[in-house]
C-alpha cells in the first residue's frame, strides 16, 4: 500500500467565473478531501494561483494534477512535499479584555509564540498569529484554557523552493511557438 503524504498542489489558471467549482469537483470526483484551499493573483498578470493542501498517495496526487491540467482556462498544475515549499498560515484569536486583567499568562503567550496584537476593545482583543499549522493550533489550546471567543485560520499560502515552474513552462511554450 502506497504511503499517504500531505502534498501542496499549485494551480495557474486564467480567471474565470466557476472555475472554483471545477477544480474542486476533480477532488470530489476522486473522494479527495481538500485540506486547505487558498486563491490570489500570481506573479503573472491575468493568472490566478490555487494552493491546494491534500493528504494522499503520490499516484494519486499525479492524478489530480493530470486532470486538473485538463480543465478549460488552467494553465499548469504542480505538486510538492512539504520539503519542496516555504508556507505559512495565518491565524486570529478573539479573546475576552478581562483575560488580559491582572492575569500576565496571556502576554507570556503572546510573546511564546511570537504571536502580536491586532485590536483592542472594550469587549475583546484580536491576537494574531503567522506560522505553521501546529503552531497556531498549540496557541489555540493554550488560548482555550484561559478563555477564547473566536478563532480562524487561513488556508496555506506556499511558495516553491525551485525557481517558479510557471515561468519555466510559459517560456518553453513562447520558444515552441516562435518555432
Amino acid at each position: 500500500m502506497e504511503k499517504i503524504t500531505e502534498y501542496t498542489i499549485t494551480v495557474f489558471t486564467e480567471n474565470e467565473t466557476g472555475l472554483t467549482s471545477r477544480v474542486v469537483s476533480v477532488f470530489t470526483r476522486r473522494h479527495i478531501n481538500i485540506i486547505s484551499l487558498t486563491t490570489s493573483q500570481s506573479s503573472l498578470q491575468d493568472i490566478y494561483r490555487f494552493t491546494i493542501v491534500v493528504a494522499t498517495t503520490e499516484d494519486m496526487v499525479q492524478k489530480l494534477v493530470a486532470q486538473l491540467e485538463k480543465q478549460i482556462d488552467v494553465v499548469k498544475a504542480f505538486y510538492y512535499e512539504e520539503d519542496e515549499i516555504v508556507y505559512q498560515e495565518i491565524a486570529l484569536y478573539k479573546v475576552p479584555t478581562r483575560v488580559f486583567a491582572h492575569n500576565t499568562k496571556v502576554e507570556t503567550l503572546i510573546r511564546k509564540y511570537n504571536a502580536r496584537i491586532l485590536e483592542i476593545e472594550p469587549e475583546y482583543i484580536v491576537i494574531e498569529k503567522t506560522g505553521h499549522q501546529n503552531e497556531t493550533e498549540a496557541l489555540l489550546e493554550e488560548l482555550k484554557e484561559i478563555g477564547i471567543y473566536e478563532f480562524v485560520r487561513s488556508g496555506r499560502v506556499a511558495i516553491a523552493k525551485p525557481m517558479e515552474r510557471l515561468n519555466t513552462y510559459l517560456q518553453s511554450l513562447e520558444e515552441y511557438n516562435a518555432s
